[in-house]
């Protein structure tokens, strides 16, 4: 549900930009939730990549997170959303527009926002800044915390599932948008699949070349129905929204799919989760609670923030039981790239 979320769309001054906080008054957060003694100096704010809250996937990972800090430390908080095709003005706008709604912390989430990211927190040294998904010169600064995961190592993990339950040896993989950060996706999936048969075949198919390709669960659907067709018989998607489509057309095909991002075996509809052989989970709840605890313990993150295997930071969904008995098998490759013994490419 996206309760008091904010869509704010490009506009031609920031002056015309409005905001409302998301979340409880200063006093309420103070007296329910045991933050610390920074907690009421904190407003935490999120700037969605397109689809915002509710898409079942990257943004509501990024949700999750913002909906812990609320609760367990007790700070107040805003949301915007991305529009669709926009540029990095646009992006920017919406920062500058919650830091003039008093944000002290805010995230980009999607590499989308690095431009932007690192023009407002250049022109806003007093705010604190995150971007989730890029580690680039153009989001560094010394108010910038670059939050980045190891998709390679989890996909890895899903391609190494969707090989040892695939009949066919054939296995597709729909990626949003082909960018270095989704490549780290498509090779992790083939590099598990591999481990586990070499002779298994990726069919790879990108839906875009921008952030539409993230929206559009019709070109999901379109993309994987080819590929079932050809003979797969498990896609992996990493397309955000559009991994919807994905689902749906698993379930007229009667094979399977893998989600991303959220345990997609709990967040999709209903009707198509018994066909989520797993999900690479990718945590990023996890790296948007620790920006917000370090912010309310006065100790706030700059730099490239890495999560990985090791760290928890990605991993693999056994929501449905359809891994149970292959676990076993998964945690062994896990524990091996977790000991270096398997190094995983990410291009």
């Amino acid at each position: 549900m996206r309760h008091s979320l904010i869509k704010v769309a490009a506009m031609s001054s920031v002056a015309a930009l409005s905001l409302a906080a998301c979340g409880g008054s200063d006093a309420d957060s103070d007296a329910t939730s045991g933050g610390g003694d920074n907690a009421s100096d904190v407003k935490f704010c999120l700037a969605y990549d397109v689809g915002g809250r509710g898409d079942q996937s990257f943004n509501d990972s990024a949700a999750k997170g913002l909906d812990k800090a609320k609760s367990e430390l007790g700070i107040d908080s805003a949301e915007a959303e991305a529009s669709q095709e926009e540029n990095d003005a646009a992006r920017e706008d919406r920062l500058n527009a919650l830091v003039d709604g008093g944000c002290t912390d805010i995230v980009g989430v999607g590499f989308i926002y690095a431009t932007a990211v690192g023009n407002a927190a250049k022109a806003n040294p007093d705010v604190n800044f995150g971007v989730v998904d890029d580690a680039s010169p153009a989001s560094e600064g010394d108010n910038i915390a670059q939050l980045v995961f190891a998709e390679e190592e989890g996909s890895f993990l899903v391609g190494a599932a969707a090989a040892l339950k695939s009949k066919s040896g054939k296995l597709g993989f729909v990626g949003g948008m082909d960018t270095p950060l989704i490549n780290k996706f498509e090779k992790g999936f083939e590099a598990g699949a591999k481990e586990v048969n070499p002779d298994a075949t990726v069919e790879v198919k990108y839906l875009a070349d921008n952030g539409s390709g993230f929206a559009d669960p019709a070109k999901g659907k379109t993309a994987a129905e080819g590929m079932y067709d050809q003979g797969a018989d498990v896609v992996y998607h990493a397309a955000g929204g559009s991994g919807s489509g994905v689902f749906q057309a698993a379930k007229a095909a009667k094979k399977l799919a893998i989600g991303v991002d959220s345990d997609q075996a709990l967040t999709a509809e209903e009707d198509v989760r018994d066909v989520i052989l797993t999900s690479m989970v990718k945590n990023v709840d996890v790296a948007i609670f620790d920006m917000a605890k370090a912010s309310v313990d006065g100790e706030p993150l700059s730099g490239v923030q890495s999560f990985d295997l090791k760290s928890g930071g990605v991993d693999y969904a056994t929501t449905g039981g359809k891994v149970d008995d292959i676990k076993t098998k998964l945690d062994e490759y896990k524990q091996q790239i977790i000991d270096g013994k398997i190094t995983v490419p990410s291009s």
